[in-house]
């Protein structure tokens, strides 16, 4: 087996984050669930609702387009194949990605649906609400993928999100196929409860597989993908599917599992919580990162836990401060 290039290359949304403050009066009013994720399933109900919001931020995102910023960040090479528009919002995400240095290749779609987008409302809490019009990133083909370039890089990263669509996550799969012919690390992020919900079955035949070795998930995801009301009864119940399973725990740190031995670290300290959109993504950067230069799983859930600290202290999931000078301070 060939020494990688890259570090990581992720499949997953290419979205455009606009994020606008607001309070718990407005949420009800538009019936939303604070804290949760909806989507929004059309053009003009995502303009209907970007049309009620206060000023917003636009911030390029999508969960592992922000992980492979934070990887950039830490000095990483890494690469992101996800699906825009030939259009505004797709030329910012381009854009944002690669001035961060990341590379970009996917081919912008000539027509059909326009780029995606997060509507992100956050309390004065912190807490986020978001509302996602998917959009182009719902029709990323199997032949957008560079194969070779999948090929070069030590993991694949793919997020849950991207596998509701069927054109996607057939992407995905082969992405998948490519990864483990090379003998190269795939990594997955659970995302969402929702998306668990839909795709739990065919979560676990990956797991059964053996096609998963790096699991990520907070509490509420690793219990609803194992129908269990408890978060040790659930690592338990994939630990021995997955080589490494990682769960985030809020305030209480995050921990790993790997050949039964049960690694744990609590949270960094933070001032003050201004927004917690891309905390897990982050998370992921740090150990990502820490697993590519070869660290041991608690350095690794260190600079993790570091990541998120420093993402949930401002607006938006992309690092503000110089993460190589925090990750040496570790």
């Amino acid at each position: 087996m060939t020494q990688p290039s890259y570090d990581v290359v992720a499949i997953g949304n290419a979205l455009v984050d606009i994020l606008a403050n607001t309070d718990d009066a407005f949420l009800a009013q538009e019936g939303m669930t604070k804290g949760a994720m909806q989507l929004v399933f059309s053009t003009d109900d995502a303009d209907a609702l970007y049309g009620k919001m206060g000023p917003g931020r636009e911030i390029s995102g999508g969960s592992a387009a922000n992980t492979l910023a934070g990887i950039a960040a830490l000095g990483g090479k890494c690469a992101f194949i996800g699906q825009v528009a030939d259009d505004q919002l797709g030329e910012v995400f381009a854009h944002d990605i690669r001035s961060v240095g990341v590379r970009f290749d996917t081919p912008a779609r000539p027509a059909g649906p326009s780029t995606g987008r997060c509507l992100i409302l956050v309390t004065p809490d912190g807490q986020r609400t978001m509302n996602t019009f998917l959009g182009a990133s719902h029709y990323l083909p199997a032949n957008a993928l560079d194969r070779a370039l999948i090929a070069d890089a030590a993991y694949l990263y793919i997020e849950g999100y991207l596998w509701d669509p069927e054109e996607p996550r057939a992407a995905m799969r082969a992405a998948i196929q490519v990864a483990r012919e090379a003998g190269r690390k795939i990594a997955f992020t659970a995302s969402a409860e929702f998306v668990i919900e839909r795709h739990r079955a065919d979560f676990h035949s990956l797991f059964d597989g053996g096609m998963i070795d790096v699991l990520f998930a907070n509490e509420a995801e690793i219990m609803a993908l194992t129908e269990t009301g408890d978060v040790e009864a659930a690592i338990a119940a994939v630990q021995d599917k997955v080589e490494t399973v990682v769960v985030t725990l809020a305030e209480r740190g995050a921990c790993a599992v790997r050949g039964g031995e049960r690694y744990a670290v609590p949270a960094q300290p933070v001032e003050q919580v201004v927004d917690t959109t891309g905390a897990g993504d982050l998370f992921a950067a740090g150990f990502l990162h820490a697993q590519a230069q070869g660290r041991d799983l608690t350095a690794s859930l260190t600079l993790g836990a570091a990541c998120a600290a420093e993402i949930i202290s401002h607006y938006g999931a992309r690092p503000q401060v110089d993460l190589k000078a925090l990750a040496a301070t570790l």
